[in-house]
């Protein structure tokens, strides 16, 4: 019994310090409102985690909050749950009310990665009002550049082995049999997301509605373009560079 509470106690005091270590490690950083851009398979999803765990930052996913924000029943959440159910899209100004309510949790003290928002230049603004309200304001904006012909090649190359998970890319992670899976030897599929069709109108609305959105952030000084074609190491040096 008494090897058991020493054990406990151990590990609850461990946790403190690696706390303590963080909150010391995050102290000393500058804080950053960061907003990340880029097409489906650009490598927000790569980056953004490095991001946030450098800079000690929170990772506001705007469809992720919503959801969250309808799932607590909060004021807001309410608001967007009716206009969801009634086959609305859910008004630019409670998005910005819900990453106001989320941006006072303690997790984004030191700022946030928004990602998924602003897509229009309209949220872009109200995003700007909502933050100069708290005196504050976007920091750098990543555009995750990428040409749509390597974007195409990278995600209509990705097949999957349904029951296990496993993922293969017919150019930089082929399977030793073409379309089998290795270990199982069951034929694998490709996502119906991850087809050239889907990609492509994918990609249409994303330039159509955010090319307006990187220009005003161009115009404000603080956008930064990245070479998101490179591998996920360098854009990540490059990341924390224009960053810093």
């Amino acid at each position: 019994m008494g090897s058991s509470a020493v054990a406990m106690g151990d590990v609850s005091s461990v946790d403190i310090m690696s706390e303590l270590l963080r909150r010391f490690k995050c102290s000393s950083k500058p804080d950053k409102r960061l907003i990340l851009i880029g097409p489906p398979g650009s490598g927000k999803g790569t980056q953004s985690p490095i991001i946030k765990e450098e800079y000690c930052l929170c990772h506001l996913a705007t469809g992720d909050m919503l959801r969250a924000a309808v799932a607590a029943k909060t004021p807001l959440g309410i608001k967007a749950k009716e206009a969801m159910d009634m086959g609305e899209l859910v008004s630019d100004d409670l998005v910005v009310g819900i990453i106001d309510e989320a941006m006072k949790k303690l997790s984004c003290q030191k700022g946030f990665i928004l990602d998924g928002f602003p897509r229009t230049v309209v949220q872009a603004q109200k995003l700007d009002e909502m933050l100069e309200k708290q005196g504050a304001k976007i920091d750098k904006v990543l555009d995750f550049a990428i040409d749509d012909s390597i974007l195409e090649e990278r995600i209509t190359s990705r097949w999957i082995h349904p029951s296990s998970g496993r993922s293969y890319h017919i150019k930089f992670a082929p399977p030793k049999v073409a379309v089998v899976d290795d270990v199982t030897g069951e034929p694998l599929i490709q996502r119906k997301d991850d087809t050239a069709e889907v990609l492509k109108s994918r990609l249409e609305a994303f330039h159509r509605q955010t090319e307006p959105v990187i220009s005003y952030y161009a115009k404000k000084g603080v956008l930064a373009q990245l070479h998101a074609e490179k591998p996920p190491k360098e854009v990540t040096t490059e990341v924390l560079k224009v960053i810093s």
